[in-house]
């Protein structure tokens, strides 16, 4: 063994060190000489190549505004240095020798120079744009005036209120989408829809996207071929087909890939401007355009978001127009432009008022007269606008609300009413109670005026998403609840009727209101432009004939007393009594026997007929 190995000396760990030492990588002090790279100029120029094909790309993607008020821009030209220097690198090869790499290095020192004074600039403009030091600006962002709930909601009627929230709304067009043949499997409806107050009703358009890239492959050329239109009090929809009505289809819109993606079309035409989300909506002559609001930011650079003007785009042909906002709030010929606002805005800006409008420091500590939005929103037509409603609470989170402002979405005017009482999703939990056996949900509340009493006004809905009923909750107090529904009813306009009578009941019971309500003030169209009063009861001798307008009931003595509802008045009767008062129903007109000395609200009955 000894003859193979003859030298005994023999270190393999010297012999392995040895080897590292020939073929590692110094360490940059210990690099003696920067070497530059021959043909710099070339390396340069394929540098700044490449450089100018990835920044195209990279802005075909992001869509930055040339504007010093985006923030979206100067992460922009970050990147693009980024991409230089990685680039620059390369072709220099520094990743393959240390004598380039620090020759690298010393070039890099201007552009990450550049890349800290835009960083320190963006620091800056958010500094001086800060709650913290401009409180009072952001708390004058929107002006709020306070307002009479009677007189401002007297001309706003129960019955042309929207019915349909967004939800629901999408969920009738795919329905009557899935009947036209000639769409079936090429487009769906957009979960996106824009609410608008068309010719005096609140509707919903909802224009139609590619269900996938090959049906975009197949259409796109010839655009898409129509909207929909879903009328929020009648939930009827209507399909606008684009071809036969303006020749040609939606060549724009947000479901394109390229160049005609509305977004990226609108950006290479205002290279400039701070672009809000683009909102489909439609002309009094039914033509479809996208409304996208113009941004500035009025304090600092990045701070104090609002609105300065809207860029008209024609969705058929791609032509757009800008108009600053005194002419969208003023022109008579842009009046039917009705968002111009979003609704995060709208918050986000009266959210400003109420926290800050007694100083930063007092939103935080003291809190005094601070204020908060509730949890959500709605929307009622008024005005020939859309307004956006939403409760007002206190920053502690308290379980009721002490207000509610209305918001118009086109010109921003914000009205503020004092007016507490339960907040919106209590009112949601109110409604649901009532009609708990069912299982059914309730829509966002929009707020109304039944006979001077402020009131929550909810649509009912089940597990198909489609409206089974309709419930009115008071503001003040959530235990007075009326309800309607369309399954018992068979009739919408029934379900309706129901609920308000319902309601009105339940008032007069707790004395709120008096007994000399006129319900025919109430009745709606029952859809076949028929009304659906109830006529007056008549009395002949001991027999009263009228229209049930509620039903109770009540156990005595183990007996099951049934009180039927006739012009205000009460008739009672067990059914041991009278059997066929099981069979009566609200809106059933009956004949009532009752005896000759028989007064009251509440007047005993001796028989009941229909």
């Amino acid at each position: 063994m000894s003859e193979q190995f003859p030298n005994d000396a023999f270190d393999a760990d010297e012999v392995i060190n040895g080897f590292k030492e020939k073929f590692k990588w110094p360490k940059a002090d210990e690099v003696q000489a920067v070497v530059k790279p021959d043909k710099i100029g070339l390396r340069l120029i394929i540098s700044c190549v490449i450089t100018l094909i990835a920044g195209g790309v990279l802005y075909y993607m992001m869509l930055p505004a040339f504007n010093f008020k985006d923030s979206q821009m100067y992460v922009f030209f970050i990147t693009l240095i980024v991409i230089f220097l990685a680039v620059f690198s390369y072709v220099c090869g520094a990743n393959r020798k240390v004598e380039r790499k620090e020759y690298v290095k010393r070039k890099s020192l201007v552009p990450i120079i550049i890349i800290g004074v835009i960083i320190v600039v963006m620091v800056i403009g958010w500094i001086v744009g800060a709650t913290i030091f401009r409180a009072r600006a952001y708390s004058e962002l929107m002006p709020v005036t306070d307002s009479g709930f009677s007189e401002d909601f007297e001309e706003i009627s129960y019955d042309s209120v929207p019915r349909l929230d967004q939800s629901r709304a999408v969920t009738l067009a795919d329905q009557q989408l899935g009947l036209l043949s000639e769409y079936k499997s090429q487009y769906i409806v957009s979960n996106t829809t824009t609410m608008i107050n068309f010719n005096g009703t609140p509707v919903r358009v909802a224009y139609l996207e590619y269900a996938d890239v090959f049906k975009w492959l197949n259409n796109t050329k010839q655009g898409l071929p129509a909207y929909m239109i879903i009328d929020l009090v009648t939930q009827q929809v209507t399909v606008v087909n684009c071809f036969d009505k303006f020749g040609e289809g939606i060549k724009y819109s947000p479901t394109e890939l390229f160049n005609e993606k509305v977004l990226r079309h609108i950006r290479f035409q205002y290279p400039t401007a701070l672009l809000g989300t683009p909102n489909f909506e439609i002309n009094d002559e039914y033509r479809p355009y996208w409304i996208t609001s113009v941004l500035d930011k009025k304090i600092g650079l990045f701070g104090g978001t609002d609105v300065k003007g809207v860029i008209i785009t024609d969705a058929l042909t791609g032509e757009s127009e800008y108009y600053s906002i005194d002419d969208v709030k003023t022109n008579a010929e842009l009046q039917w432009i009705d968002v111009v606002y979003g609704d995060a805005l709208i918050i986000e800006q009266y959210n400003y008022f109420g926290k800050l409008k007694n100083g930063f420091i007092n939103s935080i500590i003291f809190q005094n007269d601070v204020s908060l939005t509730s949890s959500g929103y709605g929307y009622i037509a008024m005005d020939d606008d859309v307004w956006l409603y939403t409760g007002v609470t206190s920053s502690e989170g308290d379980s009721s609300n002490f207000g509610f402002i209305l918001c118009n979405k086109r010109t921003k005017e914000t009205r503020y009413y004092e007016k507490g009482g339960a907040m919106e999703d209590a009112a949601q939990q109110s409604a649901r109670d009532a009609v708990q056996n069912y299982g059914y949900y309730a829509t966002f509340p929009i707020l109304l005026d039944i006979e001077g009493q402020p009131t929550y006004f909810m649509s009912l809905y089940g597990g198909s998403n489609t409206v089974k009923g309709y419930a009115l909750v008071n503001l003040a107090d959530k235990t007075i609840v009326g309800t309607g529904l369309v399954d018992n009813l068979k009739s919408d306009a029934k379900a309706l009727n129901a609920a308000v009578e319902n309601y009105i009941s339940a008032l007069q019971d707790k004395h709120i209101i008096g007994n000399d309500v006129d319900m025919n003030d109430y009745y709606v169209d029952d859809g076949n432009n028929n009304s659906d009063p109830k006529p007056p009861a008549v009395q002949d001798g001991n027999k009263i004939t009228g229209t049930v307008t509620s039903i109770k009931t009540s156990v005595n003595n183990g007996n099951t007393y049934y009180y039927l509802e006739i012009d205000n008045t009460y008739y009672y009767i067990s059914v041991v009594d009278c059997m066929e008062v099981l069979l009566v129903s609200v809106g059933d007109t009956v004949t009532v026997t009752v005896s000759d000395s028989a007064s009251g609200q509440f007047v005993a009955a001796v028989n009941v007929s229909k």
